[in-house]
């Protein structure tokens, strides 16, 4: 099943080497319908967010290597021009769909039957090791792409498809009942802004973890019931003030979604009994020191939370759909990418990044 009007080539961003340079093309090769696999489909990207793992991606900073030449980007969101002849799927031409950092999965395996497909040894990675959303026309597997909701406009629903998906996510692994107390540390941030959200839509209370008025404000507006300015305390200090903002106990959460590995040693400290911290943001060269007796006698938990699975990004984006979660963004075109990651490393932008392709 196909669309006549593919063109043969479009625009893409792509680097073939890490840390080396970033090149836009107006003239990428794009895959025609006749050449797509079984389960594959085109998708006619357009809009799509960026994100720290494209950054890391480019760099080449992390233990597995990606592919080289290398189309970055695992927040599209786009619709379907082309299926594969012989796949199997609900989806038809011209149907809204998202395609996330997990690409593919084998879905027969221990991981993937509990519904941790991220954790596939199988598993593909849009933008790491199979090219991703950083052009017009993205070349995805039909059984991983997430369906959009109607009237969601798809500038709001790419930053949804990874940061949304991550911290909805890691608020389910906290656990926490309606009313719990959960402190999110970096919520002014492309994740955590997203995070604060998500937790009060479900009626945890809030505690934002930043700096400055400007992100005070903004968490404000989102739902937070309190905010602390990180550069305003010592470190005992600040513990000592995330428990008196917490009725006075501390929460019973702990989203880290900041770059900051003290961030991570600190909730050990202010968590209540039975709290749960868990760890989303990947400060490089971080280890968590947790002491064995206080972990055990106020029977903590630290939980590692990777990426949502497919129903995580479905119910992800319906809280968008209806209202309860939009992303801080601004959209830029395609051929911005390496001003954008520039900006990242200053630490320079504010919520999200969307590029129109």
């Amino acid at each position: 099943m196909t669309n006549p009007q593919i063109p043969k080539t479009a625009p893409a961003v792509f680097f073939e080497k890490a840390n080396g340079p970033i090149t836009f093309v107006v003239d990428h090769p794009v895959t025609q319908p006749e050449d797509l696999k079984p389960g594959e489909v085109l998708v006619r990207i357009e809009a799509t967010g960026v994100c720290h793992t494209d950054l890391h991606s480019w760099k080449g900073d992390w233990p597995l290597e990606s592919k080289k030449p290398l189309v970055g980007g695992h927040e599209g969101a786009g619709r379907i021009v082309a299926i594969a002849d012989g796949t199997m799927t609900q989806f038809k031409i011209g149907d809204a769909v998202g395609i996330k950092w997990l690409a593919d999965s084998c879905l027969n395996c221990e991981n993937c039957r509990i519904g941790a497909e991220a954790t596939c040894a199988l598993a593909k990675l849009h933008g790491y090791t199979v090219d991703g959303s950083f052009q017009r026309y993205a070349v995805s597997f039909a059984k991983h792409c997430t369906p959009i909701p109607d009237g969601l406009p798809l500038e709001v629903a790419a930053p949804i498809l990874c940061a949304g998906v991550t911290v909805w996510k890691a608020i389910k692994e906290a656990n926490c009942m309606p009313g719990a107390w959960c402190v999110v540390s970096g919520a002014g941030g492309g994740l955590g802004h997203l995070a604060v959200q998500y937790a009060a839509a479900i009626g945890l209370r809030v505690v934002g973890i930043d700096t400055g008025a400007d992100k005070k404000k903004l968490l404000d507006q989102y739902g937070a019931e309190g905010f602390i300015d990180y550069m305003q305390f010592e470190s005992d200090a600040m513990i000592n003030e995330i428990k008196r903002v917490c009725s006075g106990e501390g929460p019973h959460a702990a989203i880290i979604t900041s770059a900051s590995g003290s961030a991570y040693n600190q909730a050990l400290d202010y968590l209540r009994p039975h709290g749960a911290l868990v760890a989303v943001g990947l400060p490089p060269d971080t280890y968590i020191k947790a002491n064995v007796f206080s972990t055990v006698v106020k029977n903590l938990r630290i939980v590692g939370s990777y990426v949502g699975n497919r129903q995580d990004a479905i119910e992800a984006l319906d809280f968008a759909a209806r209202g309860k979660v939009k992303p801080q963004m601004v959209c830029e075109p395609l051929k911005n990418l390496e001003s954008v990651y520039k900006r990242m490393e200053e630490g320079a932008i504010p919520g999200r990044i969307v590029l129109r392709c």
